[in-house]
């Protein structure tokens, strides 16, 4: 039986993300009330990273490890790829070693060839592309804070970037409104926007309008406005992206019990302001958790350890 992989959010149904949002809020609920389950002994998970993490790296082996199993780390610099090794050697090697693989790195045509030719389940940690891991514990913690997502205006402030293709493809899966706000010159992918608008049950828009984005919002979710790679370009993007900040301003325009996110790291004074990350309206906290807990819950399905979600 081939593995099943998750590369990007449309890899899984509407069915299966739902499930999967379920059991991360009971094994999030378990973990509270010091609830013993070690589906994972016996196992291993490896991470090979090309990019430097904290959120992804720390919740994944945590979440392993409270699944009973166990985490090796890799990074691309120590590994016989960087001589030259093909991938798709590495990914069958690792297949003999392992029993699931995180892979975050630039390009996804390198998650995407890892996955051919691995038959362990390869996940995206991140790439330049999609985050997909990242929109799903987002969508977890909305879900925490506000109920039905059906019923629910998001807006995204900022860069059309990997975690802005993962919310939108969440959007179509989920059947929320989502309205992204960005600069002329980094919208989304076109393609990545036009096939999840076919498939959307609920509006899905992009303007350059901040204020149109989150007016009545129930949610308003930023991100770095210069992402790894892009360091180069960092001084002229704070120009251009300065019209977007999330602050106490802009937040007026929202529901008034609107919820906050950030998926962090956060550079207070550029995309969001201190008063708003730290005010009563940010769960990014709560956010930053659930990426453990929702990875329990994709590594327990992707490696057949939990029958609760076909």
């Amino acid at each position: 039986m081939a593995a099943k992989h998750f590369r990007q959010l449309f890899d899984l149904n509407t069915s299966e993300i739902e499930a999967l949002l379920t059991r991360s809020a009971t094994l999030k609920q378990h973990a509270k009330d010091g609830f013993p389950y070690r589906p994972a002994l016996g196992k291993t998970l490896g991470l090979l990273f090309e990019k430097p993490s904290t959120r992804t790296r720390i919740s994944f082996e945590a979440a392993m490890f409270q699944l009973g199993g166990n985490v090796t780390f890799m990074s691309s610099r120590d590994l016989q790829l960087k001589r030259g090794e093909p991938l798709k050697d590495t990914a069958r090697v690792l297949s003999r070693y392992l029993d699931c693989l995180v892979v975050r790195t630039f390009s996804q045509s390198i998650v995407d060839e890892l996955a051919e030719w691995s038959n362990i389940p390869v996940i995206n940690g991140l790439s330049d592309t999609h985050h997909p891991c990242q929109a799903l514990s987002d969508v977890m913690t909305v879900i925490e804070h506000k109920g039905d997502l059906t019923k629910l205006k998001i807006a995204w402030v900022g860069d059309g970037n990997n975690v802005a293709h993962s919310w939108i493809q969440a959007a179509s899966r989920l059947g929320f409104t989502f309205v992204l706000a960005c600069p002329e010159g980094y919208f989304p992918d076109e393609k990545i926007l036009k096939e999840a608008q076919a498939q959307a049950t609920a509006p899905i828009i992009v303007t350059t309008d901040p204020v149109e984005a989150v007016t009545d919002a129930d949610v308003i979710n930023t991100d770095v406005w210069t992402s790894m790679g892009q360091e180069d370009e960092a001084q002229s993007r704070r120009t251009i992206f300065e019209p977007y900040q999330v602050n106490s301003q802009l937040l007026k325009h929202a529901d008034p019990d609107a919820i906050v996110l950030h998926c962090l790291p956060a550079h207070r004074g550029e995309e969001i302001t201190e008063d708003v990350l730290e005010g009563p309206h940010s769960v990014v906290w709560d956010q930053a958790e659930n990426k453990m807990h929702l990875h329990k819950a994709l590594l327990e399905y992707l490696m057949g350890l939990y029958s609760g979600i076909t």
